[in-house]
């Protein structure tokens, strides 16, 4: 489940963005609380001036576990950034807050692609994107977004998810849970 990021969040999320396995992978780090109140009033301010969309992951509980990103707003195009806390690895979350957020981006907020840069060191984050079946590389099909992340030196590789992929996805899975009498989420 996904929700409107707030300030009274900021204490477990921050907790949970700490942890050594979360932390090098965050694109807004704070090294301490108050640090991460300040980047979180600031993305709330942001979102509501138009500049990207953030929201927070909740458990089934609807406690706070992470949160997923659309920066860099340009053209219909954006970058993803999704962190979910250590705790909550391998169980299922970031698919399904993934797949919550696109449905919001394309078909509520008129988002037309979406671009994930992984660095090529973090092997989960490969290992998610690659997961995703609505997901290309886009090393070569977006060639200049490729070379502007990778200014630095060839440490990136680029996906996208489009609108048009994500949409035959979505009708392919509602014609195949359809015929086998499954629900579609």
């Amino acid at each position: 489940m996904l929700k409107n990021r707030e300030l009274h969040e900021v204490p477990v999320l921050f907790e949970l963005m700490s942890h050594p396995e979360v932390f090098p992978y965050v694109r807004h780090k704070a090294a301490t609380s108050d640090e991460f109140y300040f980047i979180t009033r600031k993305t709330i301010e942001a979102e509501e001036e138009g500049e990207l969309i953030s929201r927070t992951i909740l458990d089934e509980y609807h406690h706070p576990i992470g949160t997923i990103n659309l920066f860099d707003i340009e053209d219909k195009h954006g970058f993803l950034a999704t962190w979910i806390g250590q705790p909550y690895f391998g169980k299922g979350y970031n698919k399904h807050a993934k797949e919550l957020f696109f449905d919001e981006l394309f078909f509520s907020q008129n988002i037309e692609g979406i671009f994930m840069k992984v660095r090529r060191t973090n092997s989960r984050s490969l290992k998610a994107a690659l997961k995703l079946p609505y997901v290309a590389l886009a090393n070569s099909t977006y060639p200049e977004v490729y070379q502007q992340i990778n200014e630095t030196g060839d440490i990136y590789d680029l996906f996208v998810i489009t609108k048009d992929h994500y949409a035959s996805y979505k009708q392919f899975a509602a014609v195949e849970a359809a015929s086998t009498g499954e629900e579609v989420s």
